[in-house]
């Protein structure tokens, strides 16, 4: 499995959590509402979904109602289909929820486990956070004694995209660093919902997409399916 196929497997488990939806809805969310997956499409979507039915971690329901059940077939239409977690699912989501190793930190991933903190114990986003922050402080290190081994050799333009580069790497260790401190004081983010968090935005930047404190959270998608 790909580092981002399981990214997506991870969202789509924990946006099933939350209620069953449509997969037009998951791709509607997983597309807007998490702010991860851009230009993303049902051919990367459906598989993923049939993984998980095969895996057993999620069932497949019919979205129609009596009467739509009746005319769909006669209007060539297909039948709309509702993915429900399961038991096993929730219980698998929850143990991908507690693991914090090192592809927990990297910039998409971690863009994917902050969407979902609502969801994830006060011990386990701590070590989230603060490997997130090592491993951008590593970063910092690196690209700074990079710009001072080529200063010289680079244009104007070049050498303002580097210090540009930098600067978002400092401003979410920044970033970190208030949410680590609102963590240990035990703080929860405003306006933040028990077990229901997936929704927080995301916004995307040199950092990998990554959610920010005070963005306003997106509309609930209509319930509309394929």
């Amino acid at each position: 499995m790909s580092r981002r196929s399981g990214i997506l497997e991870f969202a789509v488990l924990g946006l099933l959590r939350e209620s069953p939806m449509h997969g037009y809805e998951l791709r509607k969310r997983l597309n807007t509402s998490l702010g991860v997956f851009r230009a993303f499409s049902y051919g990367t979507l459906y598989p993923c979904l049939k993984t998980l039915v095969a895996n057993g971690w999620l069932i497949e329901e019919s979205g129609n109602t009596s009467e739509d059940a009746l005319a769909a077939p006669l209007a060539g239409r297909r039948a709309k289909i509702v993915y429900r977690l399961t038991a096993e699912g929730k219980e698998h989501f929850e143990e991908l929820l507690s693991q914090t190793g090192p592809d927990a930190y990297e910039d998409e991933h971690f863009a994917a486990r902050f969407a979902f903190f609502g969801q994830t114990s006060r011990d386990v986003r701590m070590r989230v956070l603060e490997g997130r922050r090592s491993r951008l402080e590593e970063r910092l290190e690196k690209m700074s004694a990079s710009l001072a081994r080529t200063r010289e050799r680079l244009d104007d333009y070049t050498l303002e995209l580097q210090r540009h580069g930098m600067e978002s790497v400092e401003r979410e260790v920044r970033w970190l660093n208030e949410l680590i401190e609102s963590e240990r004081a035990g703080r929860d983010l405003k306006g933040s919902a028990t077990g229901g968090s997936a929704q927080q935005d995301t916004t995307s930047g040199a950092s990998g997409g990554l959610p920010r404190p005070g963005d306003p959270r997106p509309d609930t998608p209509d319930d509309t399916a394929t």
